[in-house]
């Protein structure tokens, strides 16, 4: 447990209140107590307001005669909990907590009514004072010992920043475990990337763990080395401003609000930016691409080779969580082995002669275009940290075989040929054996996220991704129909029938 005490004016005190609710997460608990008037109710509509996005008009009454205000239609769900009207052990037990406590962020008035802990994770807040000053006692436990940690270490960097003195505010996230905000002043507005280094994680293979072997970022160190290289041959990755590597956090500089998936979301037209898309590909496999880069002359960053071992862990992923989503029940031992040795064969023959940088992450909610730019510069890239060292027709395959989006496979078709063409034009390049290794990287990667997508959804409960699923399968039939996968295609329509 961590304890503090602060004294704060009422303004100071909402922005807190808005501060903290960066953090917010269902199974999250904040007890807040002090006589009536002490300030609980005007913290609770702040943190509410905040996670509305700031919506003035949104109506937050009190929950004084309901007992339970929930709110679903905010960023995370909360359930504003009062029980001062509460007499008994019964009356709470009627209230039903425990089940709020799974899916939503409880905020509890007076919580001295409780007779045992809601949440393990868990801020207690006493108020006392009165007039504009209100004294306040945090008493956190569980995962709010962290987040008060690292929330007063973010400040600290954006204090100490070219946007000192600025306001932090929640931009969206994603699948992964880093975090972003928004920062402004009136002056300017950057981005912050909250990227602490993580532990690696159990082994799983060869005494490696899975990120290891899949060859993933683990600091904040490997965004810094390929944005600047990516920034400095011209191409629009992120700008990095103000970096702190050993604690992960950076100020960066936003591209925009033109995301490509919410682009099609909108039904823009999304000729020209996908026909630029390729055109970035088709450039940067003109390239010689260096193994390792500086970190802003502190270290140095190894981008690895997207080797059998890392492409075989992943496409390990569907029998492992895709599997046991799909057919409720695990698959055996000689299925597993009969897998693992088609993959082996097929992904021992896609070294590239003439390797480079591939993101594995070029689709649409890391494309962003800015036609105020020109050239390549209109396509704005994001989400580059586990770049590695592998075949140009990998980050092909990612925007034209997108996961979260449809591409129309006629116009995907029209956009492969293009990007082609532009290959052919700047030298040397085997339509066949290209042909060959998209379908077959087209086939990993697909093989790849139906694992991913299982398991955010079995493990981390995110059970979002599961839309995506059928698209998924489609592209992974549509490599499968490649000639050369046949007998892989085989093993797919015997065992899964996707």
């Amino acid at each position: 447990m961590i304890t503090e005490h602060r004294s704060l004016s009422l303004s100071t005190m909402k922005a807190l209140a808005q501060e903290l609710s960066l953090w917010a997460r269902p199974g999250l608990a904040i007890h807040l107590s002090g006589d009536l008037g002490a300030g609980k109710s005007v913290f609770a509509r702040a943190f509410i307001r905040a996670l509305a996005l700031d919506d003035s008009e949104f109506d937050i009454p009190s929950p004084s005669f309901s007992l339970v205000q929930s709110y679903d239609a905010i960023r995370v769900p909360v359930a504003h909990v009062d029980l001062y009207r509460i007499q008994s052990k019964a009356e709470v037990a009627e209230l039903g907590l425990d089940e709020f406590s799974a899916k939503y962020l409880l905020i509890i008035e007076w919580p001295e009514k409780l007779h045992e802990n809601i949440s393990s994770d868990c801020l207690k807040i006493s108020f006392s004072g009165s007039g504009d000053i209100r004294d306040l006692r945090f008493d956190a436990t569980g995962k709010w010992i962290e987040i008060l940690k690292r929330n007063e270490t973010i400040n600290r960097f954006v204090k100490k920043s070219r946007l000192s003195g600025g306001t932090r505010h929640f931009f969206e996230g994603d699948a992964s475990t880093r975090r972003y905000e928004r920062v402004m002043t009136d002056a300017a507005t950057m981005l912050l990337m909250d990227m602490p280094s993580r532990p690696d994680g159990p082994v799983v293979r060869n005494g490696k763990s899975y990120s290891a072997i899949a060859h993933l970022a683990e600091g904040i160190g490997a965004v810094v080395a390929i944005n600047d290289y990516l920034f400095n041959l011209d191409y629009s990755a992120s700008r990095i401003y103000d970096v702190d590597t050993r604690e992960g956090i950076a100020l960066i500089e936003p591209l925009g609000s033109n995301v490509f998936s919410r682009m099609v979301a909108r039904g823009d037209d999304m000729r020209e930016p996908m026909k630029v898309a390729a055109e970035v590909l088709a450039d940067m496999a003109k390239r010689e691409w260096p193994s390792t880069v500086p970190v802003r002359g502190s270290s140095h960053h190894n981008i690895a080779a997207y080797d059998l071992d890392a492409m075989m862990i992943e496409v390990d992923l569907l029998p492992s969580w895709f599997w046991p989503l799909h057919k409720k029940s695990e698959p055996g031992d000689e299925l597993r082995a009969e897998f693992s040795n088609l993959w082996n064969t097929l992904l021992a023959d896609v070294s590239p002669a003439k390797p480079v940088w591939t993101l594995r992450d070029y689709h649409s909610p890391n494309l962003l275009w800015m036609p105020e730019r020109h050239g390549l510069r209109r396509v704005g890239i994001i989400d580059t940290q586990d770049c590695v060292m592998g075949h140009p027709a990998y980050d092909l395959v990612s925007m034209l075989q997108d996961a979260r989006i449809d591409v129309d496979f006629a116009r995907a078709d029209e956009l492969y040929d293009y990007y082609c063409d532009l290959r052919a034009a700047a030298g040397r390049f085997d339509r066949r054996e290209f042909s060959r290794v998209f379908a077959t990287l087209g086939a990993q990667r697909a093989t790849k996220i139906l694992g991913i997508f299982a398991r955010l959804s079995r493990r981390d409960g995110k059970h979002v991704y599961l839309n995506h699923i059928p698209r998924v399968s489609r592209y992974l039939k549509r490599n499968l129909a490649h000639p050369d996968l046949a007998i892989l295609k085989n093993w797919y329509d015997r065992n899964l029938q996707l």
